[in-house]
């Protein structure tokens, strides 16, 4: 698989069905029909509070974090099937979601999933934006969270639905839950 990054788009360099590497709100708001997933660990990068909401989370005077895929570790989250017939209009729509502000690069992947390995596109932070977030104390982070509130609702929320959404899976995010004790005693 060729490992060509876009910024402003998400596309797959691979004709056909289309599989997703979802690890933060599209775990539970894919916003299309997701024909099959598999749990999936991903290797070289970790899910972290390193995005800067402006828009969703938070507003410019007062901005939210958002996860997004930082450098290092790995992560378990979901590979998401997007079906061929629909492959143009379900990346159309995360297009318009996820790669406005241009934070994201859409990157081909390779997954581990229960009997064997399988390719995907998933998005990772770009380190050299300027709403990326540098890493932070917890209790700085939990602050942050527990007061902030965008077009989509509060930050609070936004962890508590991934945290739930991964308990619910079976997927139990240590640091994820950790932060939300925290963000929970601050709010």
């Amino acid at each position: 698989m060729k490992k060509t990054l876009s910024r402003t788009e998400i596309a797959s360099p691979d004709p056909g069905d289309v599989w997703f590497f979802a690890y933060g709100s599209l775990l539970w708001s894919p916003g299309f029909q997701v024909v099959q997933k598999y749990r999936a660990q991903l290797f070289g990068w970790h899910r972290r509070f390193c995005v800067n909401s402006t828009m969703y989370r938070g507003t410019p005077e007062a901005p939210g974090l958002v996860l997004g895929l930082d450098r290092g570790g790995s992560c378990i989250g979901f590979a998401l099937k997007i079906c061929a017939s629909e492959r143009d209009e379900v990346l159309a729509k995360l297009t318009l979601r996820e790669m406005q502000e241009e934070i994201y690069s859409c990157r081909p992947v390779n997954l581990r999933i229960c009997d064997g390995n399988l390719s995907a596109i998933t998005l990772t932070v770009n380190r050299d934006h300027r709403l990326y977030f540098p890493a932070m104390n917890i209790n700085q982070v939990a602050k942050r969270i527990a007061s902030s509130v965008g077009d989509r609702g509060s930050n609070k929320e936004y962890l508590e639905n991934t945290v739930s959404s991964l308990a619910h899976e079976g997927i139990d995010d240590r640091s994820l839950s950790l932060l939300l004790d925290r963000v929970r005693k601050f709010g």
